[in-house]
């Protein structure tokens, strides 16, 4: 299947991205906004900002600084860029632009202001239809794809035989792939995680322990998953299959809550490429707002993403202490010592 890929943005995890379809020879257009970095790229073959340890063989890369040349030439689009970013790169198309393409979502936020999921905005935008629409999720770090360690993703869409064709291109020797069609589930499964991985890092600025910091993933997963269900989310239960095997490959039928639900919570609760809980042990430790954003070369999108969810719980209606101290923490400017302090008291 001749199908050619666009990647729009060239932060670290575009790069990451970029890099795994060029091993598997794939050519890609590669949107990269600043033409100075377009000129490092083909000279010396690596992206001078983000996982500059990767290297590109120029062959199968074709470089523009116009987002409309990228997206006319390809046949399915990977948008990686920041939430907050999404308008202004690429608000200026047409409806024209995207007729027929396939749109994979490597966007872990919700567009402020609007506090709608990618989706949401394209088929506003656009009129994207939602089964020309993907989203590929964790856990998967940037840096861990450039060191080529075993990773997994889980490609999401309502047409499961077109995510489990894009999957395809993105197997290989360090990249497991799974498949799912819960499109609005692990879309904010994965908005939420970056909210509950702030607060894990306010908790390690604020010198709470390893057994804190345990039960506050363990509550985070079920307050997600109360919040999920109020979007259709399936098997967010560990543990809870639809049957016990496949007859004959002996594997599981898939559970989400293993992977792409609780297995992206833990990482980026954890680790420490997570920019999430590096922004926020900054403000556990003391830094104001600015100043960790400042000190930050990366987007965190969990400080967005919290004042996103809280709007949007206006309505849902889900018991959400945990992602609400965090925004309160965050844009109300409570203290995080007394924020967690409340957290303490409603934690099981």
């Amino acid at each position: 299947m001749g199908q050619t890929f666009g990647i729009i943005g060239s932060g670290s995890w575009a790069t990451a991205l970029t890099k795994i379809l060029t091993d598997k020879k794939q050519v890609v257009n590669w949107w990269v906004r600043n033409e100075n970095h377009i000129r490092h790229i083909a000279e010396r073959r690596h992206n001078p900002s983000y996982l500059s340890s990767v290297n590109f063989d120029p062959a199968t890369i074709r470089m523009s600084p116009d987002v409309q040349t990228v997206v006319r030439e390809s046949d399915i689009i990977v948008i990686a860029i920041p939430s907050s970013f999404i308008d202004q790169s690429i608000g200026h198309l047409t409806a024209a632009d995207w007729e027929g393409k396939r749109v994979v979502s490597a966007v872990k936020g919700l567009l402020p202001d609007q506090d709608i999921l990618l989706n949401y905005y394209l088929h506003q935008k656009f009129n994207l239809p939602l089964e020309n629409y993907f989203a590929v999720l964790g856990p998967c770090h940037a840096e861990e794809v450039a060191a080529e360690k075993l990773s997994y993703l889980t490609f999401s869409g309502t047409d499961i035989t077109m995510a489990s064709t894009i999957a395809s291109h993105f197997t290989i020797d360090y990249i497991n792939t799974i498949v799912n069609h819960d499109i609005l589930g692990v879309q904010y499964a994965a908005v939420l995680k970056n909210i509950y991985a702030l607060g894990a890092g306010i908790a390690h600025g604020l010198e709470y322990g390893d057994n804190f910091l345990s039960v506050y993933i363990a509550n985070a997963a079920d307050e997600m998953a109360e919040f999920l269900r109020s979007f259709g989310a399936e098997h967010i239960v560990v543990g809870e299959h639809e049957r016990e095997e496949d007859p004959f490959t002996h594997r599981k039928t898939p559970n989400y809550a293993a992977s792409v639900y609780l297995g992206d919570l833990l990482v980026t609760c954890y680790s420490p490429y997570s920019r999430n809980r590096t922004f926020g042990n900054m403000i556990g430790k003391g830094y104001s707002v600015r100043t960790a954003q400042l000190e930050m070369n990366m987007v965190a999108e969990g400080y967005n993403a919290a004042k996103c969810i809280f709007n949007i719980n206006k309505s849902v209606k889900a018991s959400m202490t945990l992602a609400e101290t965090v925004y309160q923490i965050l844009w109300e400017g409570v203290n995080p010592a007394i924020g967690f302090k409340k957290i303490e008291q409603v934690m099981i």
